[in-house]
């Protein structure tokens, strides 16, 4: 394999582990303050016990996500240097941001918020809460601002053959991070929602026959778990919608490459589902089911608007960009070859389609499993527990395959050019990588996918292991809390 391919696989390896953990500790973060707001407001020892308990989880998946997440950061110099170099004085002002601002706050307040059990008052420790999981999400809005900018690219001038930042503010508010933000969120959230329903129903379901003091905690938190699901998935659609029409403006060979649309339509059909290969460049072998007219309403918010297919996109792309990569030897294979403007037609169509179909059956399993459980009821058939912890997995699948399809949509780019905006603000992935050895990103790549191997075992079993042990695996001696709100005796008696 070349470096290039190498380079990519490694980058999409790390990314998509690192992000099986991101949005779960964002989610999970911010019902754990809530859960804790509702203990000190309402006094009931139940929301104590369920943020004990999610607290506990959330921590062990904080901890392995913030040594995952190093990782990332570090690769921009090891496997894509020439790519840190073009971008660096853009691209690494929002990473300092995420760097310097968000994540010491998290790590201050997340650390407070460990030790300070027994040792801060009610609200005060609430409040570490709130900042720690506040941070969360401004941290994910200074990497998505960074991310966004590789798909369309603004406050930048073009100086000395490398871009030049002229607005952080521009580059902050860029429409393309404003619509990803809220998505990214409320997908945290459905992972979040799906984790609380899933394991909550196991426990319902384990101890349906016996006395279980815990119970109202489950219960509590399937309720929570499907509700928030629901109210995600809505949020999804909403902000993918307003994603779908950005898309249309800015990257519409991503569009076209998500519908495996060879040819230009008017109105655009949405397919539903294709049988055949979509890879095929004439399309003739592909049988599709479609809505009529549904394409142009995302592309453009009516159903008579023009969708380019991927011939046409070709031919533009082909007289704005180029028919050949330049011919130095540093591109290796592809030195002097055409380029290919179009994406893996298999991967965006079917990564889109997993992406919507994943994520709303496993808001549909937190619904179902809410209604299974209504006025005191716990199915007794072993399908049920299986259904909740499978339906954990989907959003998981969906974030990933929405991750994906968004940047394996816009190859050939690393950069992908704003059709409006600075001319030469743009990369081809080829010319990004660094000046290594095949040898040399092997070593790396393998190291680096056995100690992620090594780490999704261990962090595998702490999640079982305090999954099993319930609300008992977290409150040592069976310690509750006490006292009044406002003094330091009301914390409790020990700290994670």
């Amino acid at each position: 394999m070349e470096v290039l391919d190498l380079a990519r696989w490694q980058f999409g390896i790390t990314t998509v582990y690192h992000f099986l953990m991101v949005p779960l500790t964002i989610g999970l973060s911010v019902l754990v303050a809530g859960m804790q707001t509702a203990w000190v407001r309402t006094g009931d020892v139940r929301y104590y016990r369920m943020t004990r308990f999610w607290g506990k989880l959330l921590l062990v998946n904080f901890a392995m996500g913030v040594v995952t997440g190093i990782v990332q950061e570090f690769q921009f110099g090891m496997n894509w240097s020439e790519y840190s170099r073009f971008v660096g004085d853009v691209f690494g002002a929002p990473l300092a941001m995420e760097g310097l601002v968000a994540f010491f706050v998290e790590s201050t307040f997340l650390g407070l918020w460990i030790f300070g059990w027994d040792r801060l008052p009610k609200r005060v420790h609430l409040a570490c809460a709130w900042a720690f999981s506040l941070a969360t999400v401004a941290s994910a809005y200074f990497i998505l601002a960074a991310n966004s900018w590789m798909q369309h690219p603004v406050g930048a001038e073009f100086v000395d053959g490398r871009p030049t930042m002229t607005s952080i503010w521009a580059v902050l508010t860029n429409s393309t991070a404003l619509a990803a933000i809220p998505h990214t969120v409320a997908g945290s959230f459905a992972v979040a929602a799906a984790f609380l329903v899933g394991i909550a129903a196991w426990h319902l379901w384990r101890k349906r026959h016996t006395e279980d003091e815990h119970r109202p905690v489950w219960r509590s938190s399937v309720k929570l778990g499907a509700w928030v699901g629901a109210v995600s998935f809505a949020v999804l659609l909403v902000t993918g919608d307003i994603q779908g029409k950005l898309m249309f403006e800015q990257q519409p060979m991503k569009m076209a490459a998500a519908e495996a649309l060879c040819h230009t339509e008017q109105p655009g059909r949405f397919s539903i589902i294709a049988v055949g290969d979509v890879a095929d460049a004439d399309c003739e072998s592909v049988k599709t089911f479609n809505v009529p007219a549904l394409l142009s309403f995302l592309a453009h918010g009516d159903f008579e608007t023009e969708v380019k297919g991927v011939d046409d996109l070709v031919v533009e792309y082909q007289e704005r960009y180029g028919t050949h990569y330049p011919d130095d030897p540093a591109l290796g294979e592809l030195a002097g070859k055409p380029i290919d403007y179009v994406p893996s037609l298999p991967v965006t169509y079917w990564g889109f389609r997993i992406m919507i179909g994943f994520g709303a059956l496993g808001a549909a399993i937190g619904m179902v499993t809410l209604w299974l459980t209504r006025r005191g009821r716990i199915p007794d058939s072993k399908w049920f527990p299986r259904m909740a912890l499978a339906g954990i997995a989907l959003p998981f699948i969906a974030n990933s395959a929405g991750w994906i399809f968004t940047e394996m949509g816009r190859q050939p780019f690393v950069v992908v050019p704003n059709p409006s905006g600075v001319d030469g603000v743009w990369m081809f992935t080829a010319t990004a990588v660094s000046d290594l050895t095949a040898g040399e990103v092997w070593t790396s790549l393998i190291a680096l996918t056995l100690v992620y191997a090594v780490l999704a075992a261990v962090e595998v079993f702490l999640i079982a292991r305090y999954v099993r042990g319930g609300v008992e695996g977290v409150l040592p001696d069976g310690a509750e809390p006490g006292g009044d709100d406002d003094s330091d005796d009301d914390a409790l008696a020990f700290a994670y």
